[in-house]
């Protein structure tokens, strides 16, 4: 328990600073309410272009694509949550071991890649493909919830890195979170540390936005000019004109407010115990309970985005620190990160996960037990704690996940 009590006070000693700092609740719910960047209906306009179903004319859907709107990948409990929706990735390693993404052979006869996606839909016969036996490497992920995640784009990079510091000092190293830095699309460029995506491949809400209009939809922009394929593509789709769509995602998923507890069972006796029990045996160490954004008037993403009074000097409660890890779950498909980051994902952020029947990055846990269950690598100490528990303080840190 020594490390695990360690970690547990560091992370103690962060909340209580952070709580002590001035810093104001960021607002919670699933209402469709505006957390205050925004008016109501300048987020209601927002939320219509994100609902919006793409056509291939005139909107310029595909030719490849999985879905034909923002809504269809994140539309559980509210506009903005997780679905059920899996996308495939794929691809293989070479003689020397390095990761190749797939490339894919369409059906008249050109190729698509080297590109990790897999696009399960078309829209003509002639842009199917399938994948080749080499590209033995293939794994499904589970699409995101988006709520508060305007939060979550307005922490600092140096507060996620005094996050990994602290895991590792506080654990001699067993538990080492990992950041990396990718690209910001907008703006004037440059790098921010990731935090979106199961790979933390984006850093910015509008970057993630120009990357799923394009890889999730096929929808080119100006971030993101180019079409994957042109197989049956439609002549005279003026598609880098859907800029302004682009900015519409960016301004709704950052309106939403963060996931709200189940008030009534957090206030049980269970799940009270079983929040002491999550930070006693360590969990806490990756599932970090309380962040804090940035001051108001900072601005991120390659100057691009001011950080408004609705967003900035916030605390709010993820239970996740947005690094990458390596519980023995990783799909071993590599992206934005180095090659150390193929087999790692990122922590799983609790809050709303009452609201999901599916957990870890590819749907393989049914259950919450299932899932701890899952964690191995980096969280094994903490795993075999919580399987050393006694049946009534395990059923009592599920009583608090599930007021999370």
């Amino acid at each position: 328990m020594k490390n695990g009590t360690i970690a547990v006070l560091l992370m103690l000693a962060v909340s209580l600073a952070v709580l002590g700092s001035g810093f104001i609740e960021a607002p919670t719910g699933f209402d469709g309410l505006t957390n205050g960047s925004v008016t109501q209906p300048v987020m209601d306009k927002a939320r219509d272009q994100f609902a919006e179903v793409e056509a291939a004319v005139p909107n310029g859907l595909g030719p490849l694509y999985n879905a034909v709107s923002c809504l269809d990948c994140h539309q559980s409990i509210a506009d903005g949550g997780p679905s059920q929706v899996r996308e495939l990735r794929a691809g293989h390693l070479d003689v020397r071991g390095n990761f190749v993404a797939a490339t894919i052979k369409l059906n008249d006869g050109s190729t698509v890649g080297p590109r990790s996606l897999i696009n399960l839909r078309a829209i003509c016969p002639d842009a199917i493909g399938q994948l080749s036996p080499q590209d033995d490497i293939r794994a499904l992920r589970l699409s995101l919830p988006l709520f508060g995640d305007a939060f979550v784009e307005a922490v600092a990079d140096n507060d996620l890195l005094k996050i990994a510091k602290q895991q590792h000092d506080s654990t001699r190293g067993e538990i080492h979170g990992q950041a990396i830095y990718v690209d910001i699309l907008e703006g004037t460029g440059g790098k921010r540390i990731g935090r979106f995506g199961w790979k933390d491949q984006h850093a910015s809400l509008l970057s993630f936005s120009s990357d799923a209009y394009l890889n999730e939809m096929g929808v080119t922009n100006n971030f993101n000019p180019t079409e994957v394929t042109l197989t049956c593509n439609p002549p005279g789709i003026a598609e880098p004109n859907n800029t302004d769509d682009i900015f519409n995602f960016a301004t709704f998923m950052r309106a939403l407010k963060a996931p709200p507890k189940d008030n009534n069972l957090a206030r049980s006796l269970d799940a009270q115990l079983g929040a002491d029990l999550f930070e006693q045996i360590g969990c806490q160490t990756c599932h970090v309970s309380t962040l804090h954004t940035v001051p108001v008037g900072t601005k991120l993403n390659g100057g691009a985005y001011t950080v408004s009074d609705a967003i900035g000097d916030k605390v709010f409660h993820p239970y996740g620190d947005f690094l990458l890890h390596d519980l023995s779950t990783g799909d071993g498909i590599l992206q934005s990160g180095p090659p150390n980051t193929r087999n790692k994902m990122r922590t799983m952020p609790l809050w709303g996960v009452r609201t999901r029947v599916e957990f870890l990055h590819d749907g393989r846990a049914r259950d919450l037990y299932e899932a701890i269950r899952h964690h191995r690598g980096e969280a094994d100490e903490v795993r075999e704690r919580f399987e050393r528990l006694p049946n009534d303080q395990r059923a009592r840190i599920i009583a608090f996940l599930k007021s999370l």
